[in-house]
């Protein structure tokens, strides 16, 4: 053991060693939205996260197949916090070289989590940037938000480089909203149906949800994560169910904040997201993951992540509205980042994300020549993402089409998944007209999986009842809801949470679920596709998936093994 620190010592000592860039695809430039303030003091103190390579990914991905596939006898037989760390937890000389090169600039505040892949350091910019030469630490501010990052890329010793996926707090600046729209207008009232605007009331009758649709299993529990000062106001969850939560059992209060709730107003999609899981998954306990990221340079949504690999007992379901365009995030990143959805899938968890509000999206790359832009972590094949519906009339308890804001499409960095690709070929195959294949990948990942309503929602925010909402920030906690119902059911037989539902829910090919075969969502506005992206079509399809929730049928085939 002697042996290995001194050779630690002596490689990282050397002054004549060149180091390596670690994250040399990730974007970093900076947004329009955000102002340079100056640079950083070099006094100044930084939080940096670490993480760790780990040990048997591909064992974790392997045992999440075999837990997440009916056809296993594996099925539902999911493992502990515990289980997991003794399977991924990095390797005695991984920890060894990391913590010695660390303490070689003198850091030796850290702290590290149960799976021990993940490590959080506190030192001064000075410090940080001679520890991660090219790296170089400025001010940013974005309405009365400030963040501390650097506009150039990193590198670390090369004896550290292959025991580290990335260093979090250097790059990446947190996204704009998701695009959750407001709409205040004048309805006109119409025949019998009518209704003004999304409610719980209306969810429940279009879902097929009855009043006796709510929980009642004392070991069930539902989660929304919140990052970018995003906070819900309990006197609005309160008054939102005195106002919409008539003819149902339910709850007025959340059961538990972690993290750091703010003192400012409450923000409309934190509003949303809250009261809505809470009013379709009924009756259920239910948490409130708040990451604001106060340090500026934290990373709220990989403090969530940290944060997972740290709870030994969590909610069953978990429901995020937050996105990035892939394009703009390191390969190496998104790849971690998907290794803690396997950790979380791999426990039993269902992570469900929103598919995004702006269609395929657009990247303009040359004169004439674009590409649809997808979005991560709605692109990870590890997660369950939720795209948007519409009434076909916005008056009325009518079918379902396509919200034109529902994002969804095609990875340009994960391969399609094996559960899906029987779906999505058929839908390549038998749809009428795609767009041109310069315009996406055929061969990635596809998205969403499923959808709900995401058009024109009543929510309570800082007391205020705000009609017209619309986003799938909207329909992801909806989706949410629904499955937490359908965990109680199997939690109360004695039988497994639902875990990661992608490989079940295309086994069942569009059972339980209304399909969606009417509209098209948002493209690149040139003359190839002027504006088009993917339409609905018959079965799955990269705008509203497999479709949505018919409760009674969707219970019938999820609610037992």
């Amino acid at each position: 053991m002697m042996k290995i620190i001194i050779s630690i010592c002596a490689l990282i000592c050397c002054s004549f060693v060149v180091a390596e860039h670690l994250e040399a695809d990730q974007d970093i430039l900076i947004p329009g939205e955000w102002t340079h303030v100056g640079r950083v003091d070099p006094s100044e103190h930084l939080e940096l996260t670490f993480a760790l390579k780990q040990q048997n990914v591909n064992l974790l991905e392997q045992q999440l197949r075999a837990v997440s596939d009916p056809d296993s006898a594996q099925y539902g037989k999911h493992l502990t916090l515990e289980e997991v760390a003794s399977l991924v937890r990095p390797s005695q000389v991984t920890h060894k070289v990391v913590r010695h090169w660390l303490q070689m600039h003198g850091i030796r505040d850290c702290l590290t989590v149960e799976t021990e892949d993940f490590l959080q350091c506190t030192m001064t910019a000075g410090v940080a940037e001679m520890l991660l030469p090219g790296s170089e630490f400025h001010r940013y501010a974005r309405d009365r938000q400030t963040l501390v990052r650097s506009p150039s890329w990193y590198k670390v010793h090369p004896t550290v480089h292959p025991h580290l996926d990335f260093v979090g707090g250097v790059h990446r600046f947190p996204p704009e909203g998701q695009g959750l729209s407001e709409f205040l207008a004048q309805k006109r009232r119409s025949g019998q149906g009518f209704h003004l605007g999304v409610t719980p009331t209306i969810l429940r009758s279009r879902y097929n949800l009855t009043a006796a649709d709510v929980g009642s299993a004392s070991n069930n529990s539902q989660a929304v994560a919140q990052f970018l000062e995003q906070y819900y106001h309990p006197a609005d969850l309160a008054e939102f169910m005195t106002m919409f939560g008539h003819g149902f059992q339910h709850l007025s209060k959340v059961d538990r904040v972690v993290g750091q709730q703010g003192g400012g107003k409450a923000g409309l999609e934190a509003s949303l997201d809250v009261e809505y899981i809470m009013s379709t998954g009924a009756n259920i306990s239910t948490w409130v993951f708040t990451n604001p990221g106060r340090h500026e340079t934290q990373e709220p949504f990989l403090l969530w992540m940290v944060l997972l690999s740290n709870m030994s007992s969590l909610p069953w379901v978990h429901t995020i509205s937050y996105g990035d365009d892939e394009d703009s995030l390191s390969s190496a990143y998104m790849n971690r980042i998907n290794t803690e959805f396997m950790k979380a899938g791999v426990r039993g968890l269902s992570i469900l994300f929103a598919s995004g509000d702006s269609g395929a999206g657009c990247r303009h790359m040359t004169k004439g020549k674009n590409s649809f832009r997808p979005s991560f972590p709605a692109s990870s094949p590890y997660v369950t993402t939720v795209g948007g519906t519409s009434f076909k009339n916005p008056f009325k308890l009518t079918y379902e089409v396509t919200d034109y804001i529902s994002g969804g499409g095609f990875s340009n960095v994960f391969a399609m998944p094996d559960y899906q690709v029987s779906a999505v070929q058929s839908y390549l195959k038998g749809v009428a007209a795609l767009p041109p294949q310069t315009y996406f990948n055929t061969s990635g990942r596809a998205y969403p999986d499923l959808a709900a309503l995401s058009d024109n929602y009543w929510v309570v925010t800082n007391r205020v009842p705000i009609p017209w909402v619309s986003g799938t920030s909207a329909s992801t906690p909806v989706v949410g809801g629904i499955l937490s119902l359908i965990n109680d059911q199997r939690l109360q037989k004695g039988l497994p949470a639902l875990g990661f539902l992608n490989p079940r829910l295309y086994q069942l090919k569009g059972q339980g679920l209304f399909d969606v075969i009417e509209g098209c969502h948002l493209g690149c506005m040139d003359e190839q596709v002027q504006g088009k992206g993917f339409c609905a079509a018959p079965s799955w399809d990269p705008v509203t998936g497999w479709g949505t929730p018919n409760f009674p049928p969707l219970l019938a085939a999820l609610g037992e093994d």
